[in-house]
């Protein structure tokens, strides 16, 4: 009898196997095209091979937990353990992409496409079919949660688990539903999630309730926001100036250490908070990477902390007089 028979849409064991079909087929594709002639093609399909990692990350810290929940710990001790080694052998694989190491690169992706078979058939065979077995529905309800914030190989999110009945109120954390846009998409920046125009965006930058400024990859200031009550003051002129230039001598050793730390991958995040002209500010540095871990640059933000450091219990009535 067929263990995954019947599985609803959006079920996390059904996503899964369809991670493992999405897998095989990219590795099928792979291995049929010349990889020195199609080299692009390839990249992008080894990119999207290579978000095995969530496939990973989500057993990890879903799936694993709760069979230890049931005292099934060895897959968190040997899998895990598995994981890691094709991790490894998937980072090899980058840096001979990287360096363009065709023969090598060529003898490593077998490597990496044996091992992510290997492990794809012990989930069929045991894994999931025991999970199946151990789990009840409130414990795929409560991962399917999780799972979400960790995220899927595909493009697009799977179907929602359970699914969403007609008409119900859906939390907007939980509303996957790709809608038919009510406006046009002539002019609009296709962001992460949504659209917006240009002047849209330099709106909400410049009403949000916090100071921003951007430094990119090679230290150069790219951008700040001009709200109209900023708490540190900035001029046009620092556009295009290094950011080394834009602080005071006492402070920009420090700020130089932070972007080294950021540049390293060592640090993601530094925080500072000070009384200024009788204001708490709290200010807080951020490394920007993109999807590889790649430096982007770093943002600035401050704030005045003030009132909201004086608020007490709860307020959840509208107070307008």
């Amino acid at each position: 009898m067929n263990p995954f028979a019947n599985l609803p849409e959006g079920h996390p064991v059904r996503v899964y196997l369809e991670e493992n079909m999405l897998m095989r087929g990219l590795i099928s594709s792979i291995n049929s095209i010349d990889i020195v002639e199609n080299f692009e093609e390839f990249e992008d399909k080894f990119k999207k091979l290579c978000l095995v990692e969530k496939h990973f990350a989500r057993k990890e810290n879903q799936l694993f937990p709760y069979l230890e929940k049931y005292g099934w710990t060895s897959p968190s001790q040997n899998m895990w353990a598995f994981h890691d080694d094709i991790r490894a052998e998937i980072k090899t694989a980058r840096a001979l992409v990287q360096e363009k190491n065709m023969p090598a690169l060529m003898q490593q992706l077998q490597v990496v496409f044996t091992n992510l078979e290997h492990i794809m058939q012990v989930e069929e065979g045991r894994l999931l079919p025991n999970a199946l077995s151990m789990l009840d529905e409130d414990d795929w309800k409560e991962m399917r949660s999780g799972d979400e914030e960790i995220g899927w190989m595909f493009d697009t999110p799977p179907a929602a688990y359970p699914a969403h009945v007609e008409g119900e109120y859906i939390h907007p954390s939980q509303d996957k539903q790709k809608r038919k846009l009510p406006f046009s998409l002539e002019n609009r920046i296709n962001l992460e999630e949504g659209y917006m125009l240009p002047e849209q965006i330099n709106w909400l930058l410049k009403f949000m309730p916090v100071d921003i400024t951007y430094v990119d990859e090679n230290d150069i200031v790219i951008f700040y926001n001009r709200g109209d009550e900023r708490v540190f003051p900035r001029s046009a002129g620092i556009i295009g100036r290094e950011v080394k230039f834009c602080h005071p001598p006492k402070s920009v050793d420090q700020v130089l250490m932070i972007l080294r730390e950021f540049k390293a991958g060592r640090r993601d995040e530094a925080e500072f908070w000070i009384t200024f002209k009788g204001k708490f500010i709290h200010i807080r540095y951020f490394a920007i990477r993109d999807d590889e871990g790649v430096y982007k640059g770093v943002i600035e933000v401050s704030q005045d902390v003030t009132h909201i450091r004086g608020l007490e219990g709860q307020q959840r009535l509208l107070d307008w007089e």
